[in-house]
């Protein structure tokens, strides 16, 4: 029973990584339109220096 949870535990983290990196591959691919233009008061409280 037990070595059951941990076939599934594994089988679900490597679909969890795997669906990320698809997901990331994907919107990698994805273009800004051409008229956009990022928010000013977006990056005025951004923490990320």
């Amino acid at each position: 029973m037990s070595m059951g949870w941990i076939i599934l535990i594994i089988a679900l983290v490597i679909g969890l990584i795997a669906g990320n990196l698809l997901l990331l591959r994907n919107t990698k691919k994805m273009r800004t339109p051409p008229g956009f233009k990022p928010r000013k008061y977006d990056d005025d409280d951004d923490d990320w220096k």
